[in-house]
Formats: structure tokens, C-alpha cells, sequence
């Protein structure tokens, strides 16, 4: 993204990724590792990422803010919570969470065992031009 300041104006121009993303299929192992990431953004994808997140119980990812983001988190095994400013949500395998832009929040594993899960992000400041790449 290029910021350009002009007296009283500021301009953001924002540059998608040239290349077309290409579908590919991608193995959930994180080889022992706490984290494994999925997608990484352009030129993988147009703002998308993601990453497999595997917590120890006690464990957590630390406080961090989804910014201009939108977030999404699948749980597939394991129990803990999502921990966003004043509000604490459960988190259990077979579920799904949504946390929106510019909120704080960490991820805890409150369960006797691993919790893992996936989460996706994506930018909410592009938004696709061609119908192609909208759903």
C-alpha cells in the first residue's frame, strides 16, 4: 500500500497482486511446531492469509489486534477461549468464530489437551474489482 500526503488530503493506493492465485492443496502438519502457515498473502492470494495454530493446554497465542483485518477461526480438535477485550467466547472443536476489524484479542487453550485450529484473514481495505474473484 502507498500513502501520498497532499495538504488536508491523504491518498491510499493500493496495489493488488499482479499474478492470478492459483488453487493448490496444502497438508495440515505443522511437524511438531506451534504453527503452521497455510496461505501468506499476495502472490499466493489477493489479501488472504492463514495458518494451522497448535496450542498446548495453558498455552495461548498473545494479545494481538485483527486491524484492517477480518478474521475467521475453525477449531478441529481441543477446547479453549477466545479472548476479545471484555468478552470471552468458547471455543470447542466443530465450531467457528468470526471476529471483525480492530479488535484485540488472544486465543487460549483452556482444555487438558492440544487445541488446534485454523484462521483466516483478510483485508477489508481491497476489495475485488472483477467478478471473477468474488463469490
Amino acid at each position: 500500500m502507498l500513502a501520498v500526503k497532499l495538504p488536508g488530503i491523504l491518498l491510499l493506493a493500493v496495489t493488488l497482486a499482479t499474478a492470478n492465485p492459483i488453487p493448490k492443496a496444502i497438508k495440515l502438519d505443522a511437524q511438531g511446531k506451534g504453527h503452521l502457515a497455510i496461505l501468506t498473502g499476495p502472490p499466493e492470494t489477493v489479501t488472504m492469509r492463514s495458518g494451522l495454530v497448535v496450542l498446548e493446554p495453558g498455552k495461548s497465542v498473545g494479545k494481538h489486534s485483527t486491524g484492517a483485518n477480518e478474521e475467521l477461526l475453525v477449531v478441529l480438535e481441543g477446547a479453549g477461549e477466545f479472548r476479545m477485550e471484555r468478552e470471552i467466547l468458547p471455543l470447542v472443536a466443530g465450531t467457528a468464530l468470526y471476529c471483525p476489524t480492530g479488535r484485540t484479542h488472544d486465543v487460549f487453550n483452556s482444555g487438558k489437551t492440544k487445541l488446534r485450529y485454523i484462521y483466516v484473514t483478510a483485508s477489508t481495505l481491497v476489495q475485488p474489482t472483477s467478478p471473477g474473484l468474488a463469490h
